[in-house]
C-alpha cells in the first residue's frame, strides 16, 4: 500500500438482517489499493453476506459503502463491476463448452455479433500478457484443470476493469503447484496497485499471502490486524472465542499390533452416468490400525473411489474384498454389515435425510439392529435413548431430538454423522472431505476422532484436498490424478513438492 494512500473501499457501519438472523451488524472495514486483505471467520460469521453487499447482490439495511471517497449503492452486480469491483466465486461460472477466449469475450462491452474467433483469441492473449496469466485461448473450458479454469475466471474479472478483486476460498480445488501460481498472480496484481479481498479459513494461506486480516464473529468485526504483527493463535481465539491447539502430527497412543489388510481392491474401475471412465483400474490395500490418505485435486476420481469403498457404486472390473470376502456387486447394507462406515462428501444428501428429524437420522443405518428394532419391529423409546447417547458422544447440544436435521449447523450435522458411522465402522471408516464446511474447532475435534479410530485398531480412509491434513494424519498417502493411481507414498517419504506434482500429473511413480 502506498504510504498515506486513502482506502479504495470503506464499509461503514454495515448491517444486514434476515428473518430471525443478524447476518452483519456494525461492520466497518477499510480496503486499500496495493494490499491483500483477508476475511477470516467461521461458517455463518457473515463473510459471504458482506461480500454479497459489496458486489451488489444484497443491499445493506444500515450503513454505507464508500468508494474512492464517495458514498455508493450498487443496485446489481453489473453496477459493482462497472465501478471496478469483481468477484471470483468458489464454484466457477464459466460456460464449459465455450473456449477460453469465448468465455472472456462474454464480459467485454465491445464484444459484438461479428467479432471473429481469431480477434477474440488475440484480445485474450493481450489481456493475459497484461496481467501475467498463462492461458490457452482456443482450449475448451471442460478440458482445463481447476487451476487453469480459475485463471480464466480471474482474467475475465480483471479484463473488465476490476480494481478490487474478491476471491472466495480460492485454493479449495487447486493442487499445491497451482496454489503457488495463484499466489504469484495475486501478488502481481497487488504490486500493480490493485486491491484484493481474500475469503479464507486457512490460516497458513492468510499468513503467507495477506497483508492485513479482519476477523468476523457472529456477523461483527472481532479484530483487524497487520499480518506481519499477529500470530495464528490470536486469530483463532478471535474467530471462535477460545484457543484451539493446531496439531501438525497425531502420534499413536500405543504401538500398532495389527496391520492385516481389512479391505483389498484389485483392479477396480468405474464409469460415470455418461459412460466416461472416472476411475481407471487400480489396486490398493487398506490396513488395520492405519490412516490411508487419498490426495488429489477435486474431481480426479476421489468421489467414485469413496462410493466404491462404501458399496454405493459398483466396480466395472476387478474385486473389492473385506476381510477376504468378495463384495463386488454388494450394496451399502452389505458393507455396513461388514463393518464399513462412511462419511460422504455431501453429508446432507448422502448421509442424512433433510426432511426427517435428528432421531430418524441417527438410527437410519441401524434401525434393524437390536435393541432399536428388527425385521418387523421399531422401538421408538430405544431409538430416542440411542439418539441422546449419540448426541452426547458427538458433543451436540440439542433440547429436542425431533428437531429437523436440516436445522442443525453444518458442523453439528458432520459431528452426528461421524459419531454414527464410528459406531458402524468396527473394521474401517471411509471419510470423504470430512473437514469441508467445518470451523477450526470442529476440524480439530474431527481429526482427533480419526486418530482415535486408528488407535483402536480400525482402518481409516481419509479423502481430503488439504495436503497439510493428509500429511499430519496419514500413515500412507495414495495420490490420484485423472482417475489414475499415481503412487502410494509411505509416511517416511513424504515430500510436499513431489506429492503436489503428482496431484497435478507432472510426476510419476509406482503404487505399493
Amino acid at each position: 500500500m502506498p504510504a498515506g494512500a486513502p482506502p479504495l473501499l470503506t464499509l461503514s457501519g454495515i448491517a444486514k438482517y434476515f428473518p430471525g438472523v443478524v447476518a452483519n451488524k456494525d461492520v466497518s472495514i477499510d480496503f486499500y489499493p496495493g494490499e491483500i486483505h483477508a476475511l477470516l471467520g467461521e461458517n455463518g460469521a457473515g463473510k459471504s453476506t458482506l461480500m454479497n453487499i459489496v458486489t451488489g447482490l444484497y443491499q445493506p439495511d444500515e450503513g454505507e459503502l464508500i468508494l474512492d471517497g464517495y458514498g455508493v449503492r450498487f443496485e446489481s452486480p453489473e453496477a459493482a463491476i462497472a465501478a471496478g469491483i469483481g468477484m471470483v466465486h468458489q464454484h466457477f461460472k464459466l460456460v464449459s463448452r465455450f473456449t477460453v477466449a469465448e468465455n472472456l469475450a462474454l464480459g467485454w462491452r465491445e464484444t459484438g455479433f461479428r467479432l471473429s474467433a481469431s480477434a477474440m483469441a488475440r484480445r485474450a492473449e493481450v489481456e493475459a500478457e497484461r496481467y501475467g496469466l498463462d492461458i490457452r485461448p482456443s482450449a475448451r473450458i471442460d478440458t482445463l484443470t481447476s487451476g487453469e479454469q480459475q485463471r480464466v475466471e480471474i482474467l475475465r474479472v480483471l479484463s473488465r476493469g476490476a480494481r478490487l478483486l474478491i476471491l472466495d476460498e480460492p485454493t479449495a480445488v487447486l493442487s499445491p503447484l497451482e496454489v503457488g501460481e495463484l499466489y504469484a498472480a495475486l501478488r502481481r496484481f497487488r504490486n500493480g496497485g490493485g486491491a484484493v479481498i481474500l475469503i479464507s479459513h486457512k490460516l497458513d494461506e492468510i499468513m503467507a499471502l495477506a497483508d492485513r486480516v479482519t476477523v468476523l464473529r457472529h456477523g461483527r468485526v472481532s479484530g483487524t490486524h497487520l499480518v506481519a504483527h499477529t500470530k495464528p493463535s490470536t486469530l483463532v481465539t478471535e474467530m471462535i472465542g477460545r484457543p484451539v491447539e493446531q496439531k501438525s502430527d497425531y502420534p499413536r497412543k500405543m504401538p500398532r499390533t495389527d496391520d492385516d489388510a481389512v479391505m483389498v481392491l484389485e483392479n477396480v474401475s468405474c464409469r460415470d452416468g455418461a459412460g466416461q471412465i472416472r476411475l481407471h483400474p487400480l489396486s490398493l490395500e487398506i490396513r488395520a490400525g492405519e490412516i490411508l490418505g487419498i490426495a488429489g485435486v477435486t474431481g480426479n476420481g476421489q468421489s467414485e473411489l469413496s462410493d466404491l469403498l462404501a458399496g454405493l457404486r459398483s466396480s466395472e472390473t476387478g474385486h473389492i474384498r473385506v476381510d477376504g470376502k468378495d463384495m463386488r456387486g454388494r450394496g451399502p447394507n452389505a458393507f455396513r454389515e461388514a463393518g464399513i462406515g462412511y462419511v460422504p462428501e455431501d453429508r446432507l444428501h448422502k448421509a442424512l435425510a433433510p426432511a426427517l428429524g435428528v432421531t430418524e437420522n441417527a438410527v437410519m443405518r441401524l434401525f434393524r439392529t437390536s435393541p432399536i428394532g428388527g425385521r418387523l419391529a421399531y422401538h421408538a423409546s430405544e431409538a430416542l435413548r440411542f439418539t441422546r447417547s449419540l448426541l452426547d458422544q458427538a458433543q451436540v447440544s440439542l433440547a429436542e431430538p425431533a428437531t429437523p436435521i436440516r436445522a442443525l449447523s453444518g458442523g453439528n450435522q458432520q459431528r452426528l454423522v461421524l459419531a454414527r458411522e464410528r459406531m458402524i465402522s468396527h473394521r474401517a471408516l471411509v471419510a470423504s472431505y470430512p473437514s469441508r464446511g467445518l470451523d477450526i474447532g470442529a476440524i480439530a475435534m474431527m481429526r482427533q476422532t480419526l486418530a482415535d479410530i486408528r488407535d483402536e485398531g480400525r482402518a481409516v480412509v481419509l479423502v481430503s484436498e488439504d495436503l497439510d491434513e493428509l500429511m499430519a494424519l496419514s500413515d500412507r498417502i495414495a495420490v490420484l490424478c485423472g482417475g489414475r493411481l499415481m503412487t502410494v507414498v509411505p509416511r517416511g517419504d513424504y515430500d510436499r513438492a513431489r506429492i503436489g506434482a503428482l496431484m497435478s500429473g507432472r510426476d510419476g511413480g509406482a503404487s505399493s
